[in-house]
This record gives C-alpha cells, sequence and structure tokens, in this order.
C-alpha cells in the first residue's frame, strides 16, 4: 500500500466511522437517537484509532491537512509530500462521507432538522461568533499536533514508521482525540481537521436530501483556517522550545 492510499482509506473510514456516529445519534428513527455528546465524542476517537491503526505503517497516517502541514512547518516532514497528503486526504474524506449518506439514506430521508442534516456532514457553531468560532479551532488543533509532538518528538523510529499520527500510536492518539472533543468540541463541533470538514460539506451539497438546507459555505473557512493556524502556532512553538 502506498501512503497516498493509506492517507485515502485511512482517512475515508475516520470519516465513515465519525460522521457515522453523529448521524446515529441526530438523524430520526435511528436506534442511536439522541444519545447524546459522550457517544459521539469516543466513537469520535474510536474512529481515529482505527484510521491510525491501517494508514500508520504505510504514511505515517497524518489524516489530517493541519498535521501534515505543522509536520511539514517543524521540518518532521518533507514539503514535496505535503500536497499528495492533502489531496488523498480529501478524497478520502469525501468517500467516507458518501457511504455515511448511503447508509443511512432511508433516515435522511425521514422529516430532519437541516441543521442536524448538515451535522451529519461538517461542522458548525454553537453560537455563531467567527473571531470566537476560529480561536476555537485554533486552540483544538494545536492542543492536537502539540502533543504529537510531545508523544513522539515526531521524528521517524528504528522501526522506519513514518512520521505521523500513526508514529504516536493508535491508542493514545485516541484518547487525545477523544479529549479534545470532550473539553473543547461544545462551541464548534471540533473540526480540527480542514479535509473533515470541506470534502464532506461538498458531498452534502451534491447529494439528494430530502429538506436539507443549505451547506453553510459562509462557516465554510473557519473550520480550514483555524486548524491550519493551530497547527503552526502548535509546529513555530515546538521548534523555539527546542
Amino acid at each position: 500500500m502506498t501512503p497516498f492510499i493509506a492517507e485515502l482509506i485511512g482517512t475515508m473510514l475516520l470519516i465513515l466511522l465519525g460522521d457515522g456516529v453523529v448521524a446515529n445519534v441526530v438523524l430520526n428513527d435511528t436506534k442511536g437517537n439522541n444519545s447524546g455528546w459522550m457517544v459521539i465524542t469516543t466513537a469520535w476517537g474510536l474512529a481515529v484509532f482505527v484510521g491510525v491503526t491501517v494508514a500508520g505503517p504505510y504514511s505515517g497516517a497524518h489524516l489530517n491537512p493541519a498535521v501534515t502541514i505543522g509536520l511539514a512547518i517543524a521540518g518532521k516532514f518533507a514539503w514535496a509530500s505535503v500536497l499528495p497528503y492533502i489531496a488523498a486526504q480529501l478524497i478520502g474524506a469525501g468517500m467516507g462521507a458518501f457511504l455515511v449518506w448511503v447508509m443511512y439514506k432511508d433516515h435522511f430521508n425521514k422529516d430532519n432538522d437541516p441543521a442536524a442534516v448538515l451535522a451529519c456532514f461538517c461542522t458548525g457553531p454553537a453560537i455563531r461568533n467567527y473571531t470566537s468560532n476560529i480561536t476555537s479551532e485554533i486552540i483544538g488543533a494545536f492542543v492536537l499536533v502539540f502533543t504529537v509532538f510531545y508523544i513522539t518528538g515526531a521524528e521517524i523510529t528504528p522501526t522506519k514508521v513514518p512520521v505521523g499520527l500513526g508514529s504516536v500510536g493508535a491508542v493514545p492518539v485516541a484518547f487525545l482525540v477523544w479529549v479534545i472533543g470532550l473539553s473543547l468540541g461544545g462551541t464548534t463541533g471540533y473540526a480540527i481537521n480542514p479535509a473533515r470538514d470541506l470534502a464532506p460539506r461538498i458531498i452534502h451539497a451534491l447529494v439528494p436530501i430530502k429538506g436539507k438546507g443549505t451547506s453553510d459555505w459562509t462557516y465554510a473557512w473557519i473550520p480550514i483556517l483555524g486548524p491550519i493556524a493551530g497547527a503552526a502556532i502548535a509546529a513555530f512553538l515546538y521548534l523555539q522550545l527546542h
């Protein structure tokens, strides 16, 4: 498996399981309807575990353009590989979101709140204040990337495991994403990953869903720029401290 395919499949699994739990919780007449935030954050953490387990040995399991860019800024990942990784992540995220639509198609076609339908694909603010919203995404992504540096030093190991979330190990990074969701996710839904938000938002715009409403493109820049900025700050701080 090539690094490109590994990033694509790993990100696809991440979004299939992550957006899938949101669909299970918020859509009408599902078995998990209204089961709450703890279910959502736990499943997102475990979704990261699955994606990292599959992709880690082959690509390092970045699964996130912010992680890829942060590692490159810190000099731990080749800039020449940044765009291919991001392309794979976007394609994989779109595929994962499409599979969520296929999986829950009958439930999407029930009478659902358009905001709940959109939440199955991408993030949105609890209180719409763009300054606060982008600050939340910056802080969440900063915690993600900065902690990754400190768990492993983000170095290639003697066993040649590629740099990325996979070098952290699937279990620690799952706990990391879980605690970010539990502690910092209540303001924006903690995208902390541009691919996780952008590609599924595009899928939401494309697939036919009864009464789905808009894809909220006026907000879409927040979960793109916020995580990248947070990752960059984490990388620059890491460099200053070392």
